[in-house]
């Protein structure tokens, strides 16, 4: 199985930027990087030190249940090119572990798929995960905060 790392779409990206609502209907928050732990969830990157960014209430899912939880993520303020697409681990993961974790076609959770995966174990997990019946998708997120990283599919071909 072939997997891809999947960023924030552009569009989404492009809205916060434009000044749309996030998710609990807030204006984009905008600050500047130190230099380190600000990871765009666009271009899968860090945001540079001295570079403007925003924080927004995001929910990485299409519809609503109990499941689809809302958390911040960090945005590069300007434009930068959509990240992912690929099996190459993004270079924003940068911790040591991560929560990686199944959901099903209905967006919600998959018990027992779910734990703390050492960053170098996460292409491995993703690919075993979506291996089942009953996972459709795979989130990468913060091991201390829970905060969504990004989204593994499997490549279709």
């Amino acid at each position: 199985m072939t997997i891809h790392f999947t960023a924030i779409d552009t569009e989404t990206a492009n809205a916060y930027r434009a000044g749309k609502p996030d998710d609990y209907g807030h204006k984009p928050e905008r600050a500047i990087s130190e230099g380190d732990g600000i990871p765009c969830r666009h271009c899968l990157k860090m945001v540079p030190k001295g570079q403007p960014y925003l924080v927004v209430a995001h929910r990485p899912f299409d519809g609503l249940n109990p499941y689809t939880e809302t958390g911040p993520i960090f945005l590069c303020e300007h434009g930068c090119n959509r990240g992912g697409g690929d099996a190459a681990l993004p270079e924003f993961l940068d911790s040591p572990g991560y929560i990686v974790r199944g959901y099903g076609a209905n967006e919600r959770i998959v018990y027992g798929s779910g734990g703390v995966v050492e960053r170098d174990h996460i292409p491995e997990r993703a690919e075993t995960l979506l291996a089942r019946d009953d996972i459709e998708f795979v989130h990468v997120r913060s091991a201390s905060n829970n905060c969504f990283h990004c989204r593994i599919d499997a490549a279709e071909g």
